[in-house]
C-alpha cells in the first residue's frame, strides 16, 4: 500500500512537471547544437510542410531555369532555394575540382585560383597538398557565397586516354581514396559541403550519358569502390554525386544495389545522394533505389523528383518515410558540415588571391614528375646564355584541361579557343592560365637570352635549335569532360617538331602539358623529359623552379603510361563507333536535339580486368610500360636498408631511407604486397606510401600499417571482406616492380565488414 502510494505520487508529479515544461518545438530542437546531428536533422524534417519537404529534393540550374524563378540564382551550377523560417540556408553550388569554377564566364569578370590538374596533386604522394588545395578552393567558394563545391572526384583511372583522367586521381585505389579524402576534409573544413563524385565506374567520356559498364561485382569492391570507401572515411563527405553511366543494367543514380546496398547499409553514410547534371531517367526507381536529389533539374528530361514524385507520394508508390529519408539526409549533410551554424555571407568577401597562388604553386612543384634526365642535364646551368623555347604558347601561359571544371583564373586567359563540335562546345574552351614559362625563366636568368618560336615550322625550329645553348620544347595535349581524345598521340604535328628539334640539339628538354599518358615515338632521341600535367595557376613558375634547381623534383606517377596504345586494356574508347555514326548523322543535316546522349546509340562497356587496373594490369599481362606507376627521378639519390616485418594479426613493415645524393630532397617510398583477388588472381598491390623530405646524409625510419582491405579479397557473396592466412611477399622500391628491400609477413586469417 505505501509504495502503491509513493508511485502514485511519483507518476503525478512526473505528470504535473512534464505539463509545465512542454516538449521543446521542433524548430528550437533543430537549431540546438547539444543534440546529434541526426536527432537535429529529423526535428527540422517534422517541423517542415509537405510543400518544404517536395522543394528540397530537387534543384534549379540557373542558367537554363525558365521561367525564371521568384528567388534570387547565383549564374552557377545549381540553387535548391532555402526555408528561412527554419534557418536552412539556400544551397548555392559550384563546380570545383581544381578550383571555383566559371567555365565560360558565366559570372563576367569573376576569376579563381587555379590548381593544378587532379593528377598533378596525386603525382606529389603527399595528403597535406591535397588538404591544402581542398581549403583553399573552399575557402574561396565561400567568399564567393557559395555552400556547396561539386568537388572530389575519385574514378580510377582505367584508361590511359580517357578525357577526364586530370581530373582524377591515378589507379590505384589507395593512392586516389587517400588524396581524395583529404582534398574534401579541406574544402569542408570551411564548413561548406563537398560532394565525392562519381559514383560509381565513370572511366571514360565517349557516350558516358548511355553507357552500361560491366563488371564483376566483387572487383568493383576490390578496386574503384574501395577509392571511395578509403575517400569516404578520411574525408566524410556531407555529399555523393551518382553517375551518369549505367552499371551492370541500372543507371547509377538508380542503382539499388550501388545506393543502398552498398553506400548506406554496408557503409554507413548518413549524408545525401545527388544527381550528376541530367543524369536522372526516372522518379520511382530513382527514388526507391536511392537518389535523394535530383540536381540540375533542367537538364533532365522532366523534372522527375517535382510534381511526379508528389503524385507518386500521394498515390503511396513512394513511401512518406522514403520523401523524409532523403530530407534528412540533405540536412544532415548541411549540419554535419557546420553550414547550418555557420552560413555562408551574402555578399562576397576580400579573397587573398596571392597567399592562394602559392598553394597553387607549390602543387604544381610537387606533382611535376621528372620522367628522364640523362648525363644529368638538369637542373640547368644558371650560366646558359641562349635558351630557346618552343611550342605550347610558353610565351604567355600554361594549359589548362576543358569542362565543368574549368577556372577563370586570376589573371586572364592570355589563349583561348572556342570549340566548333563536339559534345563539350556548349561548356568548354581551350585555355592557357596566363602563367608565362618564358618570363619566369627570364626572371630566374636575367642574363640570359630567352627567346620563343611557335613550333608551327618544324625545320624553322631545328634551325634555332642549332644555335642554341639550351632548347625547352612545350609539348601539349589538351583534354575535356565529355569527349575522349581521338588518339595518344600529341595533336598538330608535335612529334615530328620534337624529332626535328631533338636532332638539331641534343641537349633538347622536352616538357609535356598533358592531361594523362601519351606515346612518344622519339623518346629515345630526347635526353630529358618532364610531365608538368596540366599545371595551374602558377604553372610557368613551378616549371622554372624545376628546370633550374630552385625546387628539386619529387612528383611520382600516379598511373602507368604504356608505351603504345595496344597494351591497355581498351586500345580505344569503347562506343566510338556509335559516336562517329551520330556525328554522321549531323554532318548530313540531321537537327534532332538529342539532348545529353548527342545521338549515341546504347553500348555495353566490359571491364574484364577487373581490380586488376593500372600498373597491376601491366604485371598480368607481362607488358613492360614506358614508364610504371610511381616512376619518378629526382636530383639527389636515396637508398633504402633495414627492413623489418611484423606479421600476425595486423601487418606493419618498417625500414630506413637515407638521402645519399649532395642536395635536400623529398622521396616516395612505397610498398607493394602481393595478394590474391577474389577473381583468384594474384597481383602486387601498392600497400603503403610515404613522402618525407631529407637533408644530405639524413636519415629517417619509416613506419607502414597496412589496412588489410588493400590485400583481401571481396566476398560478395558472403558481403564481407576475406583475408586469407598464410605467407605474403612484400616489396619496398620506388616504383610498381621495383623491389630495393625484399620481405614476406605470415598473416592471421581474418574477416572484415564490408
Amino acid at each position: 500500500m505505501i509504495r502503491k502510494a509513493l508511485l502514485a505520487v511519483l507518476l503525478t508529479g512526473a505528470a504535473m512537471t512534464a505539463q509545465a515544461q512542454p516538449p521543446v518545438p521542433a524548430t528550437a530542437a533543430g537549431s540546438n547544437r547539444a543534440l546529434t546531428t541526426e536527432a537535429r536533422a529529423k526535428a527540422l524534417v517534422a517541423a517542415m510542410t509537405l510543400e518544404e519537404k517536395l522543394a528540397i529534393i530537387h534543384g534549379y540550374f540557373p542558367p537554363m531555369a525558365k521561367p525564371v524563378p521568384p528567388i534570387a540564382m547565383i549564374p552557377s551550377a545549381g540553387h535548391i532555394p532555402g526555408i528561412p523560417r527554419l534557418g536552412i540556408p539556400a544551397l548555392r553550388e559550384s563546380d570545383a575540382s581544381l578550383g571555383v569554377a566559371n567555365q565560360i564566364e558565366q559570372r563576367k569578370g569573376d576569376t579563381a585560383t587555379a590548381l593544378p590538374a587532379s593528377l598533378a596533386t596525386a603525382a606529389t604522394f603527399n595528403p597535406r597538398i591535397a588538404y591544402e588545395g581542398g581549403a583553399m578552393i573552399g575557402a574561396e567558394a565561400r567568399a564567393k557565397t557559395f555552400n556547396i563545391l561539386l568537388a572530389g572526384s575519385v574514378n580510377l583511372t582505367r584508361d590511359p586516354w580517357a578525357g577526364r583522367n586530370f581530373e582524377y586521381l591515378g589507379e590505384d585505389p589507395l593512392l586516389a581514396g587517400v588524396m581524395a579524402g583529404e582534398h574534401i576534409r579541406g574544402v569542408q573544413s570551411n564548413h561548406i559541403v563537398s560532394t565525392i563524385k562519381h559514383f560509381a565506374l565513370n572511366a571514360q567520356e565517349t557516350g558516358r550519358t548511355v553507357l552500361d559498364a560491366r563488371i564483376d561485382r566483387g572487383a568493383l569492391r576490390e578496386s574503384d569502390l574501395l577509392a571511395f570507401e578509403i575517400a569516404t572515411e578520411i574525408g566524410d563527405p556531407a555529399s555523393v554525386m551518382c553517375a551518369y553511366n549505367k552499371v551492370n543494367g541500372d543507371y547509377a543514380c538508380e542503382n539499388a544495389w550501388l545506393l543502398n546496398d552498398v553506400l548506406k547499409r554496408d557503409w554507413g553514410y548518413k549524408g545525401w545522394v545527388m544527381s550528376d547534371w541530367g543524369a536522372v531517367h526516372s522518379t520511382e526507381k530513382a527514388a526507391l533505389g536511392g537518389l535523394d536529389q535530383e540536381s540540375g533539374q533542367e537538364l533532365d528530361d522532366a523534372v522527375h523528383f517535382g510534381q511526379p514524385f508528389a503524385d507518386a507520394l500521394k498515390a503511396g508508390r513512394i513511401p512518406t518515410a522514403r520523401l523524409d529519408d532523403m530530407v534528412t539526409r540533405i540536412l544532415h549533410g548541411v549540419i554535419a558540415t557546420g553550414l547550418m551554424d555557420d552560413p555562408v555571407p551574402e555578399s562576397p568577401l576580400q579573397i587573398d588571391y596571392a597567399a592562394h597562388a602559392d598553394v597553387a604553386q607549390r602543387a604544381a612543384e610537387e606533382g611535376i614528375v621528372l620522367l628522364k634526365n640523362e648525363g644529368d642535364l638538369l637542373p640547368l646551368a644558371k650560366s646558359a646564355r641562349r635558351i630557346l623555347l618552343i611550342g605550347g604558347h610558353a610565351d604567355v601561359g600554361v594549359l589548362s584541361g576543358g569542362g565543368s571544371s574549368q577556372v577563370r583564373s586570376v589573371g586572364g586567359a592570355p589563349v583561348e579557343i572556342p570549340l566548333t563540335k563536339g559534345a563539350a562546345a556548349s561548356f568548354a574552351r581551350m585555355t592557357w592560365h596566363a602563367s608565362s614559362p618564358m618570363k619566369a625563366i627570364q626572371a630566374l636568368v636575367p642574363q640570359a637570352e630567352v627567346s620563343y618560336l611557335d613550333g608551327s615550322d618544324p625545320k624553322a625550329a631545328a634551325a634555332a635549335a642549332k644555335s642554341a645553348d639550351i632548347v625547352l620544347v612545350f609539348g601539349w595535349q589538351w583534354q575535356t569532360e565529355a569527349q575522349d581524345p581521338d588518339s595518344m598521340r600529341l595533336p598538330d604535328n608535335q612529334d615530328a617538331l620534337i624529332d626535328a628539334v631533338a636532332a638539331a640539339n641534343r641537349k633538347t628538354v622536352v616538357i609535356l602539358e598533358t592531361g594523362g599518358p601519351i606515346e612518344m615515338p622519339w623518346l629515345a632521341k630526347v635526353p630529358v623529359l618532364v610531365e608538368a600535367w596540366y599545371p595551374g595557376q602558377r604553372g610557368g613558375e613551378a616549371i622554372a623552379n624545376i628546370l633550374f634547381g630552385d625546387v628539386n623534383p619529387s612528383g611520382r606517377l600516379p598511373i602507368t603510361f604504356p608505351e603504345r596504345a595496344s597494351q591497355a586494356p581498351r586500345p580505344e574508347p569503347a562506343g566510338l563507333a556509335e559516336l562517329h555514326a551520330a556525328e554522321a548523322r549531323r554532318d548530313a543535316g540531321d537537327q534532332t536535339n538529342y539532348g545529353m546522349t548527342g545521338g549515341v546509340a546504347p553500348f555495353a562497356v566490359d571491364y574484364p580486368e577487373g581490380a586488376e587496373v593500372g600498373y597491376r594490369w601491366y604485371a598480368m599481362k607481362g607488358a613492360g610500360p614506358l614508364f610504371p606507376f610511381g616512376h619518378g627521378l629526382s636530383y639527389t639519390r636515396f637508398a633504402y636498408a633495414n627492413l623489418k616485418v611484423q606479421d600476425g594479426a595486423a601487418l606493419t613493415v618498417s625500414f630506413d631511407v637515407t638521402n645519399a645524393g649532395q642536395r635536400t630532397g623529398a622521396d616516395v617510398p612505397q610498398l607493394y604486397v602481393e595478394a590474391k583477388s577474389g577473381a583468384g588472381v594474384a597481383a602486387w598491390r601498392l600497400a603503403g606510401f610515404d613522402k618525407l623530405t631529407l637533408s644530405p646524409g639524413e636519415t629517417r625510419r619509416v613506419t607502414m600499417t597496412v589496412d588489410p582491405r588493400l590485400i583481401a579479397r571481396f566476398d560478395e557473396a558472403g558481403r564481407q571482406w576475406r583475408l586469407d592466412g598464410g605467407r605474403y611477399a612484400l616489396a619496398v622500391g620506388r616504383f610498381a616492380g621495383d623491389a630495393l628491400l625484399k620481405g614476406a609477413a605470415t598473416l592471421t586469417p581474418q574477416t572484415l565488414k564490408p
